[in-house]
């Protein structure tokens, strides 16, 4: 890895109320952002924008989209007011021809995007831009996509994925300490130690990988900005867990790609 190359990065972003929250995980996002270089600019997947075809983000000043419905006023309240970065959402447009188009207004910041970078960067002073996931694409697609994106990295752009690893709402057991279902660990186990292994073909045919896959998510778009962030991983490049945690029947695991390792305490 070159000193300019930015790493990438999966998180793993659970409940929009984290977004209030002083946790052990949200601490853990306010020391990633103190610990990754700076970036010029954040290009987020999540995992709440799907579309036919792939849209960019290309407003100025995008909105906080509070895309949820049932939770305290004070989540309503809660606005990040990140610039847009309309050059660079241009760029990507032309890296992802012809299948890839600005959008000046009908998306903005979903809270898999404001929820987590509030806490990264609470300034809300480092530009951002949310790339949708095509609904045609197969996994495949979606981690082509990613290495497409990849040369970013050298030009010191942050490239995000919000997603789960597992997540499973209905299954979801909301009381304190409540342990992780066993088939929620087992298959987070299962993704690391893939991650590990570098085999990214297992990965990208996720389905193959356990035979509960249906009750880790009974839909895949959580999944799928892993995807995107395993593209971008160059040869030799290590990854680095962070916010390892599975809570009932969601994974908060979070996949660091080329970071520099922390240093040891003497």
């Amino acid at each position: 890895m070159t000193s300019t190359r930015m790493p990438s990065l999966f998180l793993g972003h659970g409940s929009p109320m984290a977004a209030l929250e002083d946790t052990h995980t949200t601490r853990q996002w306010r020391a990633l952002g103190e610990r990754l270089p700076r970036p010029r600019a954040i290009l987020m997947i999540s995992a709440h924008w799907e579309t036919k075809g792939v849209l960019i983000t290309a407003g100025e000043q995008p909105r906080t989209i509070h895309d949820f419905y049932g939770f305290p006023q004070p989540l309503y309240d809660k606005h990040y007011p990140a610039p847009g970065d309309p050059a660079l959402a241009k760029q990507v447009a032309g890296m992802l021809a012809p299948y890839a188009r600005a959008d000046l207004d009908s998306w903005g910041y979903d809270h898999g995007t404001w929820s987590v970078l509030t806490h990264m960067y609470p300034d809300a002073d480092v530009p951002v831009i949310q790339l949708s996931m095509d609904l045609r694409l197969a996994p495949l697609g979606h981690y082509q996509v990613g290495k497409a994106l990849a040369p970013l990295r050298d030009e010191g752009v942050l490239i995000m994925g919000s997603g789960n690893i597992v997540h499973n709402l209905r299954l979801y057991d909301r009381r304190p300490g409540v342990p992780a279902q066993p088939w929620a660990q087992r298959f987070t186990d299962t993704v690391k130690a893939k991650v590990e292994a570098g085999d990214h073909e297992a990965l990208i045919d996720y389905a193959q990988l356990d035979p509960e896959i249906d009750l880790c998510f009974p839909e895949p778009e959580h999944f799928h900005p892993l995807l995107y962030i395993l593209g971008t991983q160059q040869p030799g490049e290590r990854t680095e867990f962070v916010t390892d945690e599975v809570f009932s029947s969601i994974s908060m695991t979070s996949v660091l790609v080329g970071a520099e390792p922390l240093a040891k305490a003497a």
